[in-house]
């Protein structure tokens, strides 16, 4: 199945979902270069950051867990050969990362997948150093809410949200590396079943879902599952941090969070400070004294704790039910004796990332890349340099029942994401007589007639009583009320007078622009899969992604 893609530059600046400073710096606004440089732009730059990474080895320890790790995935021998690549010296890494989410979460996971491969066979093809793309599995992260669903469209309707029925997702500390998925698995399955199986590709996708996702696996083996099956005709090489062999190789990156946790709070804080000032939002919070790790004191596989510096030489477990502490001393201990008590923070993974790996670039989103802008001051201090930062692509998928729709009420997909009754009015009034005006167009003509009346008679009454102005202000607030309440209603009918644009509307939002955010953030995998075909839908997804682009396309199957 051909794809066809066009840019789209502007939806970056339009939804409130997108850090500031991630659209500042795709902008090569100064003040956010300052803080990233947009070297993934720079042939040169690209090439010395292929140059530090390939001066760095794989630890032979980290090989042979990485070895057993993929060894349990779907057969794959581009990934046999890119493990062995990475086992060479100068063979270095482009990496991205992402949660976990229920059926692979967003479609943007997808996309960073996809680009990471690509940005790998640019990079390799550009220096003729051999680059091997890998996908950290963000294992160590705790937040259920944000993973333990998937939405998909409805031709007919609203979104369809499908979740895991998990009592304990709003509270749970554990890493979700220790999650299964449990029985409301099932039912989950069955109902995407029955709202897909009429699609073209439902079978071949939804089975493979059905074989991965199964009761007793855990969010992360499914996910993986599925996500190297996709990708395996292009080798991705899949890392799960959080895995007991691994530990000990972390054990160093935590050592020196917790002895120069104060330093380094230091200095984040102040890049925090600079953020602020510049008129960023900054993406993490940095607490003053506290390392960039989180410690689980109950068990292994248990709830995981930020620490705050309490009395000298000790920690305070920030949310611990029994508010516990722990001395400097205890907590070195149990570093040299259990290190997976320790996992990341956001701030810190990227460090423990690029320690195991030679990373010669990182595949973003938006998100991670303003917090890429925190984390330079974070690498001085470890004395380590830092990847080169890269956009990940940005996709809208217009299949051919979207363009249909389109078609039929005479919108351009950009049209569509603006708010519903906006959308509405905009229609009724283009399709209307003439003779209608618009809602503003009609306020302006009736306050404003009134409004120039009030004028002159200002002039007459106040030169037979001063006192008469209040009233006169007072009936213009008046009037001013009631005229935008009659224009709210005339708006309202407007939006009514036609159900079957309404409709149109809301299926068009429903796959466009669903929760009034871009179809890629919340709009899930199975759907498109389905009806276009998994592999056709990778492929085109590979295809289209440019190298050190960023910008955003329409996918046209």
């Amino acid at each position: 199945m051909h794809f066809r893609w066009r840019a789209r530059r502007d939806l970056l600046s339009r939804h409130a979902v997108t850090s500031p400073f991630s659209t500042a710096w795709l902008r090569g606004d100064a003040s956010a270069l300052s803080f990233l440089p947009d070297d993934y732009r720079h042939r040169e730059a690209r090439a010395r950051a292929v140059a530090a990474a390939a001066s760095r080895a794989v630890p032979p320890a980290l090989l042979d867990v990485l070895g057993a790790q993929n060894a349990r995935l779907p057969p794959s021998p581009a990934r046999e050969r890119n493990l062995a690549l990475l086992a060479k010296p100068g063979t270095v890494a482009v990496v991205t990362g992402q949660q976990m989410g229920l059926f692979l979460g967003p479609l943007y996971t997808l996309y960073k997948a996809a680009s990471a491969i690509v940005t790998a066979r640019a990079l390799q093809e550009e220096t003729g150093r051999a680059c091997v793309p890998v996908f950290w599995l963000q294992t160590e992260d705790h937040d259920l809410p944000e993973i333990d669903h998937c939405v998909i469209p409805r031709p007919g309707g609203g979104p369809c949200r499908l979740a895991l029925e998990l009592p304990d997702a709003a509270t749970s500390r554990a890493p979700i590396a220790h999650r299964h998925l449990g029985p409301s698995v099932l039912p989950a399955l069955a109902t995407l079943r029955a709202e897909l199986e009429a699609e073209p590709h439902a079978e071949e996708f939804l089975s493979l879902l059905e074989r991965a996702y199964r009761p007793e696996a855990t969010l992360a083996g499914a996910f993986t599952d599925v996500l190297s099956s996709l990708f395996a005709d292009e080798g991705l090489v899949f890392i799960d941090p959080r895995d007991a062999r691994l530990a000990p190789l972390a054990a160093p990156v935590h050592r020196f969070a917790l002895q120069e946790a104060g330093a380094l709070s230091s200095v984040l804080a102040a890049r925090a400070e600079a953020l602020t000032r510049a008129g960023y939002t900054v993406q993490v919070h940095v607490r003053p004294g506290s390392p960039l790790s989180f410690f689980s004191p109950d068990a292994l596989d248990g709830p995981r704790y930020r620490l705050d510096p309490a009395q000298a030489g000790a920690w305070s477990l920030v949310g611990h039910p029994e508010s516990s502490a722990i001395t400097q001393d205890a907590l070195h201990a149990a570093l040299e004796r259990e290190p997976l008590r320790f996992t990341t923070s956001a701030l810190l993974r990227p460090l423990l990332q690029d320690t195991w790996l030679p990373t010669a670039a990182y595949v973003g989103g938006p998100g991670e890349l303003a917090y890429f802008a925190q984390l330079a001051p974070l690498y001085a201090h470890a004395g380590r340099p830092m990847p080169l930062a890269i956009p990940r692509a940005r996709f809208r998928v217009l299949d051919d029942r979207t363009r249909r729709w389109l078609g039929k009420v005479g919108l351009q997909p950009d049209e569509v994401n603006v708010p519903r009754d906006a959308l509405l009015t905009r229609l009724a009034t283009r399709d209307a007589p003439e003779s209608l005006e618009t809602p503003e167009a009609l306020e302006a003509r009736l306050f404003g007639a009134f409004a120039s009346e009030l004028e002159r008679v200002a002039g007459q009454v106040s030169a037979v009583d001063a006192n008469l102005q209040d009233a006169l202000r007072r009936t213009q607030g008046t009037v001013r009320v009631a005229v935008s309440r009659l224009t709210g209603r005339y708006r309202r009918a407007l939006a009514r007078r036609d159900a079957t644009a309404a409709e149109q509307v809301d299926r068009l939002r429903t796959f466009l622009f669903p929760e009034d955010a871009p179809q890629e953030r919340i709009l899930g995998l199975p759907y498109f899969a389905c009806r276009i075909g998994m592999r056709a839908l990778t492929k085109g997804v590979l295809d289209a992604c440019v190298p050190f682009s960023g910008d955003s396309k329409d996918l046209t199957p």
